[in-house]
């Protein structure tokens, strides 16, 4: 695909948004709302869908389909938005041009008049030996189908192994970091476990979760959704190891800092993220790791150019001095501002700094147990269960019903705990942006080179 006409030629202006996922997603929406027709919108992305990501470890848990969190743009966006499958792996600033490679190894390029960076983030790996080698990571539907596939695997073995040592290796699952993500996964994983060893024959306690955090758990996040996420967890017999890190993984297992090797054949890292690497060797102003962007999206000295989400180092106005942290609510928020922002740059409404206000979190904890302040009023169990879950149905742009329905379902049938293999280890690496991949950001590369970054 290369479209053609910009601004400059007479012909509509084009804004490329690169990135289709919370902050891309909602910058194209809010766009082509304001536009209305007036502007061509073109996303680049390797995925034809928005992922709702908060409810990924659903379906790690053999809870959700994996289509119910992933949205096709073509349903959820007008029209005027067109999709370009493909990762970018050449920006051209000066010259105001990007290209990208698409699914089969073609490469495309094309002007633009506004440019919006929302390529998300991608794993942070620390410098630790054996975790690139031996951990896997959770950031997309592959990894979600892998490690429930990973699972129903490991107590399968277990089950008809007669080697007590084997057994305990199989049935240790390790996350290693407290953050939402490792959080959620230990809760749903730990009920998904138990219920493949009641099927299987196995003792439900013998599903051993271990959650090891630096700080503690939901660190950041309002004492009491931390407080109930701990009490939580422990109540069901997982183990959060506060304080603690992981200093080495191997095949047999993951030695931690307080000197015990706990023997293991799942390792989930989940200790944070950054920013796409998509950003290295621009011609931008990066704050740890991030494009720096002043109040109102724009990148200085860049007019054309604007960045949102993990990828943007946005100013937070409630803590002077320091940015948003990268995290979906914000993603939003930032995305639909880019949309407002740069339809003013174009003639269309007011250019406005960006604000918000924190209206409170959910973390979802498995079976009937949740936590919530929404509005900073202190919820557990049920009633938060309630709030998360009405929550998501009113954040997701789309399959509600179908999401409904798959609930109903966890509550009146055992989850199904089939095999499929439909994902190998080799297809979800932990390190998602390998030094040994080229990058190529202000140049275009030759198509038949096969150089991409993933975005």
């Amino acid at each position: 695909m290369t479209p053609s006409g910009n601004g400059t030629d007479g012909a509509r202006p084009r804004v490329v948004i690169v990135g289709s996922g919370f902050a891309g997603f909602h910058t194209a929406k809010s766009l082509a709302k304001r536009m209305r027709g007036e502007v061509e919108i073109v996303v680049v992305s390797p995925t034809n869908y928005f992922l709702y990501l908060p409810l990924l470890p659903e379906v790690a848990g053999g809870i959700l389909e994996p289509r119910r969190i992933a949205v096709a743009l073509s349903d959820a966006l007008p029209p005027c938005v067109r999709h370009a499958p493909g990762e970018v792996d050449a920006i051209d600033l000066d010259g105001r041009e990007i290209g990208w490679l698409d699914p089969e190894g073609v490469a495309h390029r094309t002007s633009y008049d506004r440019l919006v960076l929302a390529a998300g983030s991608v794993h942070k790996v620390m410098p630790i030996p054996g975790v690139n080698e031996h951990a896997v990571g959770f950031r997309g539907v592959p990894e979600a189908l892998y490690l429930r596939d990973h699972l129903v695997r490991q107590v399968d073995l277990a089950a008809m192994s007669d080697d007590p040592d084997e057994i305990a290796a199989r049935c240790t699952f390790v996350v290693v970091g407290a953050g939402y993500t490792g959080t959620e996964i230990a809760a749903q994983g730990q009920l998904f476990t138990q219920a493949l060893a009641r099927s299987r024959g196995l003792d439900p306690d013998s599903m051993r979760w271990v959650l090891v955090s630096r700080g503690r758990i939901l660190a950041g996040l309002d004492e009491h959704l931390a407080d109930t996420a701990a009490q939580v967890l422990r109540r069901r017999g997982v183990e959060v190891r506060t304080d603690t890190t992981m200093e080495e993984a191997t095949e047999e297992g993951a030695l931690l800092s307080d000197g015990e090797r706990l023997p293991t054949r799942t390792l989930l890292w989940c200790v944070g993220v950054r920013a796409d690497p998509l950003i290295t060797g621009l011609d931008v102003g990066i704050d740890d790791g991030r494009v720096v962007v002043e109040s109102t999206l724009q990148v200085p000295g860049r007019p054309e150019l604007y960045a949102c989400g993990d990828v943007a180092s946005v100013p937070d106005p409630s803590r002077p001095g320091e940015a948003t942290p990268p995290t979906a609510q914000h993603a939003v928020r930032q995305g639909t501002l880019a949309g407002r922002n740069v339809a003013a740059s174009l003639g269309c409404g007011t250019v406005r700094p960006y604000r918000h206000r924190d209206l409170g979190f959910v973390v979802d904890l498995g079976g009937w147990q949740a936590a919530a302040a929404p509005l900073h009023v202190p919820l557990r169990g049920l009633p938060a269960k309630a709030v998360t879950r009405g929550y998501h149905l009113a954040a997701m742009p789309g399959n509600r019903l179908r999401t409904a329905v798959d609930w109903a379902m966890e509550a009146l049938q055992p989850r199904q705990s089939a095999q499929l293999g439909l994902v190998r280890s080799p297809a979800v690496p932990l390190d998602t942006a390998s030094p040994e991949v080229p990058q190529h950001h202000l140049g275009f590369p030759h198509a038949s080179t096969g150089e991409a970054t993933g975005s």
